[in-house]
């Protein structure tokens, strides 16, 4: 079964059918390997022929013998429980779910929702396509590669083989591959004594991002470093996905970052020029509000607070500042 997992032009899914109400079972054979390999001198079946029936979902006694091209082989008659049409869309829909954070959007004539319009639908069991008709599309068992990469079709011969399908054409299907190389490949851009922050929520982001990742080290100008290091790290983290660096021996931010991108680029040097052209505004307004709010002490805020209802019986928000001002002396006193 295919495990979900989402990327920006795909997400792929599996789903089983047990206990559903069935339309007529699909019958086909499937060829295994010679006679002269599932028998042994004495006819008895071989360890590749029970192997071969277990993989089928079949008794041994239940294979057949055929003749292809002049070379007996063995072969398993199976039969599947497949839903009827008119239940695909009530099996599936389910699965195509999405966090409430998120939005849906309707599109074209379709009632349904999702969060992107869906552009084509893969609907296969085993080497099966089943046809559906859903979001206003006809399923098939034809995907698309990356866009720049490979930007055509991809034909799909079964669920088993739509990862490495896929993969020859510069899709990287499985979140959590994309997320291990991604650290991989940030980790290696550290240099000595550098450290690369890998928080785990900017990791599963940037996976969800990409396709086919690229990691990529910029730098940026070390006057920005005289702004508080967190406020650096916010604008790098939330506005433009990067990884930040640090000095392994004394902790302090480095002027440099990593950023993932989705392409192998022949012109890396452009793509790192460009991320560093696109954060030099972000590092510049983080500058800005710090000095402005330097011009206003902490202490002449304290008033304001009186505005600020903490709760109903305990006060206000300078209230409460009050308290805790006090609270120390307090401890003091009683001699804890």
């Amino acid at each position: 079964m295919l495990k979900r997992s989402i990327s920006p032009r795909r997400a792929p899914g599996g789903a089983g059918f047990e206990g559903c109400v069935k339309g007529p079972d699909i019958q086909r054979s499937v060829v295994g390997p010679p006679l002269s390999a599932a028998q042994d001198s004495e006819g008895r079946w071989t360890k590749a022929a029970e192997g071969f029936a277990r993989k089928q979902g079949v008794a041994p006694d239940a294979l057949a013998i055929v003749e292809e091209q002049g070379v007996a082989r063995i072969v398993a008659h199976v039969s599947q429980k497949v839903p009827t049409q008119r239940q695909w869309s009530l099996i599936l829909l389910p699965g195509l779910s999405w966090p409430s954070r998120f939005q849906g959007m309707r599109w074209g004539r379709s009632r349904h929702e999702f969060l992107r319009p869906v552009q084509w639908l893969v609907l296969m069991l085993g080497e099966q396509t089943l046809p559906l008709t859903l979001f206003g599309l006809s399923s098939s068992n034809e995907s698309r590669g990356h866009r720049f990469h490979h930007n055509s079709a991809v034909q799909i011969s079964s669920p088993d083989g739509y990862q490495e399908a896929l993969r020859a054409a510069h899709v990287l299907c499985d979140a959590d591959e994309r997320r291990n190389l991604i650290a991989e490949q940030v980790s290696a851009l550290a240099g000595t004594n550098e450290s690369v922050a890998l928080a785990d929520d900017l990791l599963d982001e940037v996976a969800g991002l990409v396709e086919w990742p690229v990691a990529l080290r910029g730098s940026f100008d070390e006057r920005f470093l005289e702004v508080p290091a967190q406020a650096l790290i916010s604008a790098m983290k939330s506005h433009q996905k990067y990884f930040h660096l640090t000095d392994t021996t004394t902790g302090a931010l480095l002027p440099a970052f990593v950023t993932v991108s989705n392409i192998e680029s022949r012109s890396p040097s452009e793509v790192i020029a460009g991320n560093e052209r696109v954060i030099r505004p972000r590092l510049s307004d983080a500058a800005f509000f710090f000095s402005n709010d330097k011009n206003t002490p902490l202490a002449s805020r304290q008033e304001r607070l009186g505005s600020v209802v903490f709760q109903h019986k305990l006060g206000t928000l300078l209230d409460k500042t009050h308290r805790i001002a006090r609270s120390p002396l307090g401890c003091r006193t009683n001699g804890r």
